[in-house]
């Protein structure tokens, strides 16, 4: 009976994990229909659900949210060091280090 049950929570995650891969994919469409109507609130709902996804596919592949901010704040400094152009121009990946460092 426990094989059985084991059985279905793997299906079960495997079908959550699809289920949010399908959701960034969808949210990522909507970014463009956004862009395209030039919908500001389209697009702010279309990023934070992409980002809530992305934390909730994290979770279920067995990340947790910390190692995840950790990967952010490392991937931010490798950016920073390697000359970005986001950094070089307007300075955002600072302002987005920042921001992650402020939420602790």
């Amino acid at each position: 009976m426990r094989d059985i049950q084991q059985d279905m929570d793997i299906a079960k995650n495997i079908k959550l994990i699809e289920w949010l891969k399908l959701e960034i994919l969808d949210n990522v469409s909507g970014l463009f229909r956004g862009f395209v109507r030039g919908s500001e609130s389209l697009l702010s709902e279309c990023l934070a659900n992409i980002v809530i996804s992305a934390y909730l596919l994290a979770q279920r592949i067995g990340i947790s949210f910390a190692q995840l901010d950790r990967r952010i704040l490392e991937k931010l400094a490798q950016s920073k060091e390697t000359g970005h152009q986001l950094e070089e121009w307007y300075g955002e990946l600072s302002q987005l280090e920042e921001h992650f460092q402020n939420r602790r």
